[in-house]
């Protein structure tokens, strides 16, 4: 049995924590799996992150990799193993175990979603940015999910290194069933509520309800940290805004499908899964014109971030027209149906991965 090996060293699918990250590793477990190449199988559950620069963690985590590389080695030798595709190499989470059990293993090694941070060499993640560095080098081909990360990429590109754009997906064939909340539905926001760039988005929220000149309703799913501090930003505007707390996919569905827009301004946001799976309920998004967000973003209106809230406000009352609305959710679902369904990254991934695949065996 051909089997494709796949790790995410930033965080595992199987992680207890819901994520963004998380939930798009799974969905590349799928695509991977529905390519007919071979069974995908999650090699390690190894989590490789150092969140604060520390040399005794990252010495840590580097000896925890070498004991992973010799147990995956002893392991699968021998055995049918093709190609190695490793989620997610940055310089806070390099990939220090793909490479050095694919070459071992003498199959091809690939990245998904990969950066090139040369800024952070020097500093506190000096070795782990190497690391990624290094990493990236020796893969046979990277698939990037932006035009931000393809443009770094690109400038350190390693040989004849392919480089191929995979649009964020849904790991899911069609469309969900469309949102009924229409124009007079509630806004619905999504984000973890952690500091730094999620409460940034926070931050706007709160600055741009200021500026609304009519009656609104806002409701919030996510949890986290800072969780009180969000509370306390929200609280003028009293029982016009309500907490959903942390939703299962379930929930979040319907939380979807009764909304009018998803309002997420998407500070420093890689892409962001909550755009994607918003926009295929033939939701409206309100958000700032930011890199990665036009990756995924449909055909629209998107106020430069210098523009202040006052501009986010504008196009939250333009969405309470239901013509304007209704015309948004159409756009939106075709968008998503047309570009980034599961069915669309499967035929990106088999068209770089069969000829890897076939010239290795």
């Amino acid at each position: 049995m051909t089997r494709i090996a796949f790790y995410a060293p930033l965080k595992s699918p199987d992680h207890p924590v819901p994520s963004g990250d998380r939930q798009m590793a799974r969905s590349l477990m799928g695509a991977l799996a529905n390519t007919g190449l071979g069974d995908v199988t999650l090699m390690s559950h190894l989590r490789l992150l150092d969140k604060t620069g520390s040399a005794i963690a990252q010495a840590r985590l580097r000896g925890e990799a070498e004991a992973e590389i010799a147990r995956l080695v002893d392991h699968w030798q021998g055995r049918d193993l093709a190609l190695w595709v490793s989620y997610h190499n940055y310089y806070k989470a390099p990939d220090l175990v793909g490479p050095r059990v694919a070459a071992a293993l003498r199959i091809p090694y690939v990245q998904i979603e990969s950066t090139r941070a040369l800024k952070r060499l020097g500093g506190p993640w000096d070795g782990f940015a190497r690391a990624a560095h290094d990493a990236a080098d020796q893969a046979a081909a990277i698939f990037y999910f932006t035009a931000q990360d393809q443009m770094a990429l690109a400038r350190d590109r390693c040989a004849d290194q392919a480089l191929v754009h995979l649009r964020p997906f849904l790991n899911r064939g069609t469309l969900p069933d469309p949102a009924t909340g229409g124009a007079a539905g509630p806004i619905l926001s999504v984000g973890m509520m952690r500091p730094g760039d999620k409460l940034a988005s926070y931050r706007i929220i709160a600055d741009t309800l200021a500026c609304l000149d009519a009656p609104f309703t806002l409701q919030i799913a996510g949890d986290g940290p800072e969780r009180p501090t969000v509370a306390a930003l929200m609280a003028p505007f009293g029982d016009q805004v309500r907490f959903l707390g942390e939703l299962e996919a379930d929930a979040m569905a319907r939380a979807y499908g009764a909304a009018a827009c998803l309002f997420w301004p998407g500070v420093n946001e890689a892409f962001g899964m909550s755009y994607l799976e918003a926009q295929a309920a033939g939701l409206p998004v309100v958000a700032q014109d930011r890199p990665g967000l036009r990756d995924v973003l449909a055909p629209g209106t998107y106020p430069d971030p210098q523009d202040g809230a006052p501009a986010l406000a504008r196009r939250l009352m333009a969405l309470r027209d239901p013509r304007a609305h209704a015309a948004a959710c159409d756009t939106a679902r075709a968008h998503m149906q047309a570009r980034h369904l599961r069915p669309a990254a499967i035929d990106t991934l088999r068209a770089t991965l069969a000829p890897l695949i076939r010239d290795a065996s």
